[in-house]
C-alpha cells in the first residue's frame, strides 16, 4: 500500500493548482474543499488498488464530471468569468486516460472516453481515441458504429463508408453494423433526394464525387500532398490518414458542370439504391444470416419511405425471404405487411392496402411452419395500430375482429 499511498499523492499533487483557484475565488469554501480533497484521495487509493474494476474509474470519472458542472454554475451565479473549464475538461481526460491504460479490454470504459471527448467537443481526440479503440476492438461492432455514424452525421460519407467496410470484415458472427451500414446509406440516399426536390443538382454531383472519390476501401480526401497532416497517430490500422476532408479545396475546382451532373444522376446506380442492395446481398454469405435478419432488413428499409428506391430495395429483400425461407414466420410477417409500407393509417389509401394485406394474412396462416409465431407478430403489430386515435371506426372494427380470430398459442 506504500506503493500505492505515493502514486496518490502524486495525483493528487496536481490539482493542488485548481484547488488554490476554487480558494481564492471563493468558488468553493474551505470546509467543501477539504471534502473535495477527501473524496479524491479515496477515489486515488480505489483505482491504484490491486483488483480495482473499470466501474472504480467511470465513477471517479463521473464525480469529476459533476465537480466541473458544479463548478461552473458557481462561476455564472458568482458572475466569475476569469475560471477556465479547461483544467476541469483536463482532470476527466486524465483520468479515462489512465482507466483505459488500466483496463484496455473494457469496452465501456473507451465508450465512456469517447462519449465525454463528444461532449466536450475535442474533435481530435475523439479521432485519436477513436481509432485507438478499433485497434484494440476489432471485433466489436458498437465501435465500428460509433465511428461509422460520427463520420456520417458531419457530412463525410466517404470515411464513413471506409469504417463501416472494415467493420463488416471484422464482423462477420454480428448483423449490428451489417443493418447500421445500410440504415446509414439509406440515410444518405434520403438526404441527397430531399436535395435533388430544391430544384438543384448539387446533392446528386455530391453523390457522384463522393462515389468517385471512394473505390473499394480506400479513403482519398482532396490532394495527396497535404503538408498538415503529419502526426502518425492521425491513421487508421491500415495506414490510411482519418482526417477530416477540407472544404475549402474542394470547392476549388468544379468537378461537373449542371449538364453533366444531370445525365450521371439518371445513370449513377448510387443514387438509386444499389449500395443498401449490395450490403443485403453480401450479408447472405455470412453466418449469421437468417430469415430473423432478414426481417430485420425489411423492417430497417420500410421505414425510408421517402426514397425512392424503397419499393424496389424491400421487394428484393422480400423475395430473398421467400426463395430461402418461403413458409418461415418472419417471411409471411413482412409478405402481409408489404403492402402497407409507407401507407399512412389516415390516408385515402389505407383501406385498399389493409384489404390486400388482410387477404394476404388469410392465405399464408395455414402455410406457416409456426402459426402461433405468425400470429404474434401479427397481434403485436396490429395492437399499435388499433389503439391508434385517427384510425377510422370501420377500420377498428375489422382489425379488432382479425385480432380475435388469430390462432392461439
Amino acid at each position: 500500500m506504500a506503493g500505492v499511498a505515493e502514486k496518490a499523492r502524486f495525483y493528487l499533487e496536481r490539482a493542488v493548482p485548481q484547488l488554490r483557484e476554487f480558494e481564492e475565488k471563493n468558488i468553493f469554501t474551505a470546509e467543501e474543499i477539504r471534502n473535495l480533497v477527501r473524496k479524491r484521495t479515496d477515489f486515488e487509493h480505489l483505482v491504484l488498488s490491486p483488483g480495482n474494476q473499470p466501474s472504480d474509474w467511470q465513477h471517479y470519472a463521473q464525480w469529476e464530471k459533476s465537480l466541473e458542472t458544479l463548478r461552473a454554475k458557481r462561476c455564472r451565479r458568482l458572475q466569475i468569468r476569469t475560471s477556465a473549464s479547461h483544467t476541469g475538461q483536463g482532470r476527466v481526460f486524465s483520468i479515462l486516460e489512465r482507466a483505459v491504460g488500466r483496463h484496455p479490454a473494457s469496452v465501456a470504459l473507451w465508450k465512456e472516453y469517447l462519449a465525454f471527448a463528444r461532449d466536450v467537443k475535442a474533435t481530435k481526440r475523439y479521432r485519436k481515441v477513436m481509432t485507438r479503440a478499433l485497434r484494440m476492438h476489432p471485433a466489436k461492432p458498437e465501435l465500428w458504429v460509433l465511428a461509422g455514424r460520427r463520420s456520417a452525421g458531419s457530412g463525410d460519407m466517404p470515411t464513413a463508408r471506409g469504417f463501416f467496410m472494415r467493420g463488416v470484415r471484422f464482423c462477420t458472427r454480428d448483423p449490428v453494423v451489417w443493418l447500421e451500414y445500410a440504415r446509414c446509406e439509406m440515410e444518405w440516399l434520403e438526404r441527397m433526394e430531399a436535395r435533388g426536390k430544391g430544384g438543384n443538382n448539387k446533392g446528386a454531383e455530391r453523390a457522384i464525387q463522393e462515389q468517385a472519390e471512394h473505390s473499394d476501401d480506400e479513403i482519398r480526401l482532396g490532394g495527396d500532398n497535404s503538408e498538415d497532416d503529419e502526426e502518425d497517430d492521425e491513421v487508421d490500422e491500415d495506414g490510411r490518414r482519418l482526417v477530416l476532408p477540407d472544404p475549402e479545396k474542394a470547392a476549388k475546382k468544379k468537378v461537373f458542370d449542371e449538364a453533366t451532373a444531370q445525365k450521371l444522376a439518371k445513370k449513377n446506380p448510387a443514387l438509386d439504391g444499389a449500395i443498401p442492395l449490395a450490403i443485403f446481398d453480401i450479408s447472405r454469405k455470412q453466418p449469421f444470416f437468417n430469415a430473423a435478419v432478414t426481417e430485420q432488413f425489411f423492417d430497417l428499409f420500410a421505414v425510408f419511405d421517402k426514397v425512392s428506391s424503397q419499393g424496389k430495395i424491400i421487394q428484393h429483400v422480400l423475395d430473398t425471404m421467400q426463395e430461402l425461407y418461403p413458409n418461415d414466420p418472419s417471411t409471411l410477417y413482412c409478405y402481409i405487411r408489404q403492402p402497407l409500407v409507407g401507407v399512412a393509417i389516415d390516408t385515402p389509401a389505407y383501406p385498399k392496402a389493409l384489404r390486400e394485406a388482410l387477404a394476404r394474412l388469410k392465405s399464408s396462416l395455414p402455410t406457416a411452419t409456426d402459426r402461433p409465431k405468425l400470429a404474434e407478430k401479427i397481434q403485436s403489430w396490429l395492437e399499435p395500430v388499433v389503439a391508434s386515435k385517427d384510425l377510422d371506426a370501420g377500420i377498428r372494427a375489422v382489425l379488432e375482429h382479425t385480432l380475435r380470430t388469430l390462432p392461439k398459442p
